[in-house]
């Protein structure tokens, strides 16, 4: 058994050892909770039977996006120029 400390607040820190055996429980990764009797379930959210968004693809595209070079310049660029020209 692994045992944590429930903080302030109800903050609890899920151990390492944890973590690294459930390939889910990650950084940023929403969870849902469950009461079952006295026993707290933790599990992957899922919204209408969909997995939660990969944030780190999501994160990924977007810095792609931004470092996109065309003949302009980078895209973010190329939207500050816009702005400020209207």
């Amino acid at each position: 058994m692994i045992t944590a400390i429930v903080r302030q607040r109800g903050q609890l820190t899920i151990p390492d050892k944890i973590r690294d055996v459930v390939a889910w429980l990650r950084e940023g990764e929403i969870i849902s909770i469950e009461i079952e009797q006295e026993n707290v379930i933790l599990k992957p959210h899922t919204q209408a039977g969909k997995q939660t968004p990969n944030w780190d693809k999501i994160w990924h595209n977007i810095e792609l996006a931004r470092s996109f070079k065309g003949k302009r310049g980078n895209l973010s660029q190329m939207i500050a120029e816009d702005r400020e020209n209207h």
